[in-house]
């Protein structure tokens, strides 16, 4: 077997709109074929052990509401030969799980050629979701095979990648909180920063530090010593202490304290380089030696005799407190102490890192120099009932466990909780006491506040060992947004074959012209607030998310282009407007589109993002479109350039919104009442009404902005004002008017644009009408002759050159398509083949007749323009 294929989708996408996280793998299986029918036997013998995961029923959350795509295997359906393309997608699910990513969801399907299939299946972990791709076909092809498998270094690395790259559980539970309110977020790349939010109304969160974390709160609690002076001046209970930086330092401090002391890093977190209850000056030793391998300062303090707990504060209220106990074991009079680690962490609670609610214990150096201390090693048995703490602290990451207490805190210890929180200065505060009782007054029970932690974990408090699991992110999110703010700015999407890039162009303009700060993205660049950042075509994921990110933009428009969608999905997951300009053959058998239908299914998936108050812009002229409003659950607004169209009659008397050209103007039907905006002749866009395309343009922009809310009369003086140019609109209908001839530049590429575009230049008076064009060679043969037909049509001249890049065809496969299209219907067309795009414009420009029209179909969109500004400037 082979993988032709491997593409990440991030968002929704071709393959599936509800689940965005996919793998999309196209496999060739032709070479199994012969071997497939012969090794079911052996798939249905060794699989089941190998992954027991495969036959794991699904759970009904992860289902959804119509049932599972694809249920998992059972063993009669390996016996009987189930699809291939289904057992692979369901053991790189398998693997997933394995290494603990709860992935479910997937599908396979043939190709349109023979013996390849689509494999599609959802991963948690992009990194872990392609090595499991990967891993499947060869897992399969090697039982296929009879080789030798095996599979535990697969999932030790998958494993691996699950600790690197996913959300700790404190991260994950803020994350979960906002997406169950619709709050969407992005990763920031490289980072463990997460944006909540779009735009100006993003905020966003590292760990528990939060857009709100006071810097100055985190230098105060980051310094134990400065932190333990500020709460005891404002009469908080604290331990006696100092700082020492030698063991002439220590001397002292013991000899002022007396033992038991505690020692730890003057910077340190996590209980990193701590050591507690130290009873005699060897071991005070040995705990600053610790200590100075994280701080040259030190901190030597008393020891509080009493319980750990941890108390968090968010936004100024206790949340919830939790009782810590180090990581132990319990002797049975039979077992050594390794022996009871190791039925402790057989616990299906416990795992590796964040994987599960526990850490598994680990017997490190740590654990080794508690039992030395006591005369213990790893091969000791214990007395039946003897507790042994393996770590001195309490922490959830080293095996420690959590008991909720939060229904128990003392009102006292409440409100001293929500006092050093604000003493320190934090959004979010987790403080340590020792106390022999929460439910005591910490005053009374000689207990003190020993730490406060800037960013403190979750876990203890979400996934307690004993007693209730506390949503601690919920008000970690309404601090973030309170009620009645958003997160979220308002989205304009366009899709369609032709006029996305000019309609994306005209609604940032009529939103611009309302005061918003807008970013757009085009297939010329990425645009904020008017100035371009990025140039090229800018019409995928990653553009739509530089909009989102920007913290200056509060509403954004993005040109979504096919190519994005099946390369890496979109870019967000809902939108408030989508508008489907048309759907033609154009690009098709690239990425396994070959029909327009499936070039269509492509385009429906934007309409399909929009949220349910939100619009639908649908062009009911082209049926296709049209269709996709059959699968739709928001509203659906339609446009027509034809005024009699029974489509727009319909959906007018069934109340719908819809806009129509009706005797030169651009005219909203609401109800039973029609509203005129303008003649569509005074828009400068449609060039007096002969650019019949960009009045079609017009009516979807004017229409997703009427939808939207903005007033008619605001519509129409931003479309008066919006003026094409080469600055503006490049490469779309650039107009240059010389002396003697004029020049019109234009990205018509494909057959439908062309033959829009005709419509413009056969009412366009000229002398002499010249084209410079060029075929695409990761176009169909009957696409570019179709192309070349219509071009052999218009002009009375052709000038044919060369794209820089052929695209997997030569110039002279290109050049043959094309003059042989150019000359279907003028057999006597003029045709000179000039191969270099600017030599070409070179030989129109010196040879223009007086009177004449020459069109540059450009590839080169800023070359083009620069040579006839230089060319201007010129005469």
């Amino acid at each position: 077997m082979k993988i032709l294929d491997l593409r990440t989708m991030r968002g929704p996408s071709y393959w599936s709109v509800k689940h965005y996280k996919l793998i999309v793998m196209k496999v060739d299986m032709q070479d199994l074929a012969d071997v497939w029918s012969n090794s079911t036997p052996a798939l249905a013998e060794r699989l089941p052990g190998l992954l027991p995961e495969l036959l794991e029923p699904q759970p009904h959350q992860e289902a959804g509401k119509h049932g599972p795509k694809n249920p998992p295997l059972t063993e009669e359906q390996l016996q009987d030969g189930e699809p291939l393309g289904h057992v692979i997608q369901q053991v790189a699910l398998a693997l997933q799980r394995t290494a603990g990513m709860p992935v479910y969801w997937g599908k396979s399907y043939p190709t349109h050629q023979e013996g390849v299939e689509f494999v599609v299946f959802s991963y948690q972990e992009e990194r872990a979701g392609r090595m499991a791709a990967e891993a499947a076909v060869q897992l399969v092809d090697d039982l296929c095979h009879g080789r030798e498998v095996t599979v535990k270094p697969i999932v030790d690395e998958l494993h691996e990648i699950r600790e690197e790259e996913f959300f700790g559980p404190s991260t994950y539970s803020i994350v979960a909180e906002a997406a169950s309110r619709n709050i969407p977020y992005i990763q920031l790349k490289n980072s463990s920063i997460i944006q909540l939010g779009y735009g100006v109304n993003q905020k966003r969160i590292w760990a528990t530090t939060t857009s709100y974390t006071s810097h100055a709160g985190v230098e105060v609690a980051g310094n134990k010593n400065r932190t333990k002076a500020m709460l005891k001046d404002a009469g908080v209970p604290v331990p006696h202490g100092t700082t020492v930086y030698s063991e002439d330092g220590l001397r002292d401090a013991v000899e002022e304290l007396g033992f038991p002391i505690v020692t730890k890093p003057l910077d340190g977190n996590h209980g990193k380089g701590a050591t507690i209850r130290i009873m005699n000056w060897d071991d005070a030793v040995e705990g600053l030696k610790a200590a100075q391998k994280y701080s040259r300062a030190v901190i030597v303090e008393q020891f509080i005799e009493g319980d750990d707990y941890r108390m968090l504060v968010v936004n100024g209220k206790l949340i919830a407190a939790a009782k810590r106990t180090p990581a132990a074991v319990t002797g049975n009079g039979q077992h050594t102490i390794q022996q009871l680690i190791e039925e402790v962490n057989k616990d299906p609670r416990r795992g590796v890192g964040h994987e599960k609610v526990l850490t598994s214990i680990k017997a490190d150096q740590h654990t080794l120099d508690i039992l030395a201390k006591q005369d213990l090693t790893l091969e000791s048995v214990l007395p039946a009932g003897q507790t042994l703490y393996l770590k001195s602290t309490a922490n959830i990451s080293t095996g420690g466990t959590a008991t909720d207490v939060t229904d128990l805190v003392h009102p006292y210890n409440l409100l001293l909780a929500e006092r050093v929180a604000g003493i320190v200065g934090l959004d979010i505060c987790g403080i340590d006491l020792l106390t022999s009782d929460i439910a005591i007054p910490l005053n009374e029970t000689r207990g003190a506040v020993i730490e406060v932690n800037a960013a403190p974990g979750f876990r203890m408090h979400i996934s307690p060992t004993e007693g209730l699991p506390r949503n601690v992110a919920a008000p970690v999110v309404d601090m973030l947004f309170p009620q009645g703010s958003t997160a979220r700015i308002p989205i304009f999407a366009v899709t369609g074959t032709n006029g996305k890039t000019t309609t994306s162009q005209l609604l940032a303009h009529i939103v611009a012209s309302k005061g918003y700060k807008v970013g757009f993205t085009t297939t010329n660049g990425i645009y904020i607030q008017g100035v371009q950042l990025q140039s090229g075509d800018c019409t995928g994921g990653q553009s739509a998310e530089f909009v989102l990110k920007d913290p200056t933009v509060n509403f954004a428009v993005l040109e979504t282009a096919r190519g994005g969608m099946l390369r890496s999905g979109l870019g967000f997951h809902t939108c408030d407007v989508a508008i489907v300009t048309n759907v033609a053959a154009d690009h098709l058998g690239m990425r396994d589109i070959y029909t327009v239908e499936e070039m269509a299914a492509v385009k429906g998936v934007l309409p399909r993002t929009v949220r349910k108050n939100g619009w639908a812009v649908l062009n009911a002229d082209d049926d296709l479109v049209y269709a996709m409003r059959e699968k739709l659950e928001c509203r659906v607004a339609l446009f027509s350039m034809d005024e009699h169209n029974p489509r727009i009659r319909e959906h007018a008397e069934q109340g719908g919104l819809a806009a129509v050209y009706e005797e030169g103007y651009i005219t909203i039907y609401k109800n039973s009442y029609k509203l005129r905006i303008d003649r569509a002749a005074e828009f400068p866009i449609t060039f007096g009404g002969r650019a019949t395309f960009n009045i079609e343009n017009s009516l979807a922009a004017a229409l997703a902005c009427y939808c939207y809310g903005f007033d008619k009369d605001d519509i129409k003086q931003a479309l008066r004002t919006f003026v094409p140019s080469a600055a503006k609109t490049p490469g779309r209908m650039n107009v240059y008017k010389f002396p003697q001839f004029e020049v019109i530049v234009d990205y018509a590429h494909n057959t439908h644009g062309i033959e829009k575009f005709a419509q413009f230049l056969n009412a366009t008076e000229a002398t002499h009408k010249v084209g410079v064009v060029s075929g695409l060679g990761d176009r169909r043969d009957e696409d570019t002759l179709g192309f070349s037909r219509i071009a052999g049509r218009i002009f009375d001249e052709v000038v044919l050159r060369q794209d820089r890049d052929l695209r997997g065809k030569t110039a002279e496969q290109l050049k043959e398509i094309m003059e042989r299209g150019l000359r279907l219907d003028n057999p006597d067309l003029p045709i000179t083949y000039i191969e270099n795009e600017m030599d070409a414009i070179d030989h129109v420009l010196a040879t223009a007749k007086p009177g004449s029209v020459i069109v540059l179909f450009t590839e080169n969109i800023k070359a083009t323009l620069k040579k006839l500004d230089d060319f201007e400037s010129r005469i």
